[in-house]
């Protein structure tokens, strides 16, 4: 979880950034079933205007400008904003925070037909203002749709390979469900519709999305691709940077060692593939 703090988020995401985007072929084959559901729902369509939230090192945006829209990205990660621009070129990629930006300044242009996000919309620390203020941008029947996470019980990649990571930052694990900024802030349905409908957003839908997170789909156990995605989270990089300094490289290779033997402990049959259960949430402006 990140703070409510601007300079705080700001500061979190700088240093996580690096990592996902390290990752980002890994995020991006393991969470393809997810975008594939969400760019079906966005029903991304030649000539609109597309805002992606969050958009990370630019996996939506390039299924936009694959579609033929008019891409354009907002994140608070210097080293996302910079990836997505040289994966997509042709996209408008903008260094901001979507809650607080004024979107119609920073990428000038026709109001937007559809806004996306993949996981990006969770952490808004006064969603209710933030979304009132994408629908500002969004043209009359504008089209919203983003992937969330439901709850944790539902999900035990939330779990698996983060105990290590934990218990080298001397903290517990979080277990809750809570609607604070962070990973499960939408996962009750009643407040997505709640927050979006006080945002002016009509039609709101959130829908179960359930799928397999495949960490094997290269034909290996999936144990490696687990324990790189594990480190690279925010979780990963505080553990980082609170271990090397104190024990040094070969006291992190140890917990890198203990993260992996939790990862392994995942694997069936040879595969490590984690059940994921996400809302799909759709609304009109």
């Amino acid at each position: 979880m990140t703070g409510t703090d601007p300079a705080e988020v700001a500061a979190t995401w700088a240093r996580a950034g690096v990592g996902w985007v390290r990752e980002a072929a890994l995020f991006d084959a393991t969470f393809a079933p997810l975008t594939r559901a969400l760019v079906a729902a966005a029903d991304l369509q030649p000539g609109v205007r597309l805002l992606d939230v969050g958009c990370g090192s630019g996996t939506l945006l390039a299924a936009a400008a694959e579609a033929g829209a008019e891409p354009v990205g907002v994140d608070v990660s210097p080293a996302m904003v910079e990836a997505a621009r040289r994966r997509v070129p042709s996209a408008t990629v903008v260094l901001a925070d979507a809650q607080r930006a004024d979107l119609d300044a920073e990428a000038p242009g026709a109001p937007y037909d559809r806004v996306v996000s993949r996981f990006g919309v969770m952490f808004f620390d006064d969603p209710t203002a933030a979304f009132a203020r994408i629908h500002a941008a969004c043209a009359p029947g504008g089209r919203l749709a983003f992937v969330c996470w439901r709850r944790r019980g539902e999900n035990p990649s939330f779990a698996l390979g983060q105990g290590a990571l934990y218990r080298a930052l001397g903290e517990e694990p979080d277990t809750a469900d809570s609607p604070a900024p962070g990973p499960m802030a939408f996962a009750d349905p009643d407040r997505v519709r709640t927050v979006l409908g006080a945002a002016g957003w009509r039609d709101v839908r959130p829908e179960p999305l359930d799928t397999v997170l495949d960490y094997s789909f290269d034909g290996s156990d999936g144990v490696e691709h687990r324990t790189a995605l594990v480190l690279a989270t925010s979780t990963g990089a505080r553990a980082h940077d609170t271990v090397l300094p104190r024990l040094g490289e070969d006291g992190w290779r140890r917990v890198v060692a203990e993260v992996r033997t939790e990862v392994r402990a995942g694997v069936v049959d040879g595969a490590l593939r984690l059940p994921a259960a996400c809302w799909l949430v759709t609304a009109t402006a």
